[in-house]
């Protein structure tokens, strides 16, 4: 019970991308590059083992950002026709391919760092995908014209990938859909739909994270203006909950996330973020440990799974790994706990 996990990124190497940067542009090219990427998974995935984490992750280091890693080895989408758009209802702009035909895989995308990770561990293995709401939110269109249809499109080829990942050893396949906090109403409209289908026919453990984003500038002001009680989930929660989804990702430290939202989650794992993203304060044991508790107070222990709220991908990796020790460590001061209780 109480088993550790990330959200998805971790900080790349620093002779393999600028540090403390999202989006950051590749230091090596060519063979050089694939080399790196692959040695990169490897190592993240030994130094979550050594920080205690219990389901590791590939910490997205073959990916330069988790949308548009995917995207790289689709057809029907033009790298060359950049466009600047607004991301997550204007929060901020980026500059971002187009979508000009029918969106399809060209092979396999992350087939490569799953091996890798895979073969270097025999822990759980969890891998994060962008989901399709997320991804529609993050690219512009010039072939679909409605959201909902380039959703779906997107969200049949994220199922041929995570079939493909699902045979490669992978245990857990997460869908991340941020948008899921900007786009409320969508959500039960259509964009649970596409998360279904994304997922659909899969039997490993599938899940879903919803964040309020990584813990940059354009992210942390616009938390700033959302009052006393974030009550997003409240809105999202039931949907997700008549789904056939298992686990659902939620902030819970130094948020204002109400935790008793949890109960909307019925039935469901709950991945409680218990590290916070926004802040390179690493946390003590005990204070993870106090989140877990608060959380506890609405799931049931064998149904949490301490998290970290996002990806740590704009961190040190001095201080995204010093956190997931201290999240290991509070969930083990929690289960000794309940075992003596």
């Amino acid at each position: 019970m109480l088993l550790t996990t990330i959200a998805g990124s971790l900080p790349k190497p620093t002779w393999l991308a600028e540090s403390e940067r999202l989006w950051a542009p590749w230091k090596l090219e060519g063979v050089a590059l694939q080399e790196g990427r692959r040695d990169a998974t490897i190592l993240s995935v030994k130094l979550q083992e050594d920080a205690g984490i219990d389901i590791v992750g590939d910490g997205e280091q073959a990916r330069m950002h988790f949308v548009h890693g995917f995207l790289a080895n689709l057809g029907g989408i033009d790298f060359d026709k950049k466009t600047i758009m607004g991301i997550r209802n204007n929060r901020y702009d980026a500059e971002v391919p187009t979508v000009t035909g029918a969106i399809h895989r060209k092979g396999p995308v992350h087939s490569m760092e799953a091996q890798a990770a895979r073969a270097h561990t025999t822990h759980k293995l969890k891998f994060t995908l962008p989901g399709p709401m997320t991804i529609v939110d993050t690219i512009a269109d010039e072939h679909y014209g409605r959201r909902e249809d380039l959703a779906m499109a997107f969200a049949a080829v994220l199922n041929e990938e995570a079939h493909e990942l699902q045979a490669l050893g992978v245990d857990v396949i997460q869908f991340d859909e941020p948008a899921f906090n900007v786009y409320m109403k969508e959500v039960p409209d259509w964009g649970i739909a596409c998360l279904e289908r994304a997922a659909q026919g899969l039997t490993a453990k599938t899940a879903v994270h919803i964040c309020y984003g990584y813990g940059i500038k354009a992210n942390n002001d616009w938390k700033a203006t959302l009052g006393a009680e974030w009550r997003h989930y409240e809105q999202t929660f039931p949907a997700i909950a008549k789904s056939s989804i298992d686990q659902v990702s939620l902030e819970c430290r130094n948020s204002k996330v109400p935790l008793d939202l949890i109960r909307l989650l019925d039935g469901k794992d709950v991945m409680a973020g218990a590290i916070d993203v926004a802040s390179n304060a690493i946390e003590t044991p005990e204070e993870v440990a106090a989140t877990i508790r608060a959380a506890l107070a609405f799931v049931a222990p064998e149904k949490l799974y301490p998290c970290t709220n996002c990806g740590l991908a704009p961190m040190t990796s001095e201080v995204a790994y010093g956190k997931l020790a201290a999240l290991a460590a509070g969930a083990a001061l929690v289960r000794k706990e309940l075992r003596a209780a």
